[in-house]
């Protein structure tokens, strides 16, 4: 640990940014290859953000300390996984009910739409603080009340999903190692969010 220090202060503003960026990639890699379970997607951007909080405090860390986050946060986080699929369904059906034309449909369609869109943030914000050991629940209602109260912060996580729904169009392959650089901005948002508390 010290030695990564010791290596961080020898190293460039732009050596450091750029190991930064690659080190995000690297992880959006890593996150992607652990959503392969569906419901582990919070899981999955757990380890990915305690990751990238180990790499910006200078701590060691890699691909084997990512699994073991992985399999910690995945014990409990898979019901929150079950819970986001769940809602991702409800609000199809709300989609699907505003193009078939019913009474209500658009109205109802258009909430659902920004319900999935703020819970998939509050997702990631509770995924970018999660540690070993923490209850889930509690970081998802936590997460949430920060959502809405920060809503620069919550802005800038839905600008970090744009850019990975817009890779994905683009070129689909490329939106794989951008799911680090959407870890990453949860990171910084919790990051801004505290230092600003």
């Amino acid at each position: 640990m010290a030695e990564a220090r010791v290596k961080a202060r020898r190293e460039s503003p732009f050596g450091e940014r750029f190991s930064l960026f690659a080190e995000c990639l690297l992880t959006g890699v890593w996150i992607a290859v652990a959503c392969l379970g569906i419901v582990t997607v919070p899981a999955a951007f757990a380890a990915g953000a305690r990751h990238l909080r180990r790499r910006t405090g200078h701590e060691g860390g890699g691909v084997r300390e990512f699994a073991a986050d992985f399999g910690a946060a995945v014990r409990r986080g898979w019901l929150a996984g079950l819970a986001g699929w769940a809602v991702a369904g409800a609000v199809w059906t709300d989609v699907q009910a505003a193009r078939a034309g019913l009474p209500g449909g658009p109205v109802a369609g258009a909430v659902g739409l920004f319900a999935l869109i703020a819970l998939t943030v509050a997702g990631l914000r509770a995924a970018a603080v999660w540690t070993p050991g923490a209850s889930w629940r509690a970081l998802l209602a936590a997460a949430v009340r920060r959502t809405l109260g920060d809503p620069a912060g919550s802005l800038l996580i839905v600008c970090g999903l744009a850019v990975v729904a817009g890779s994905a169009w683009l070129l689909p392959p490329l939106a794989v190692p951008v799911l680090g650089a959407v870890a990453a901005a949860a990171v910084a948002v919790e990051e801004r969010h505290t230092g600003r508390g």
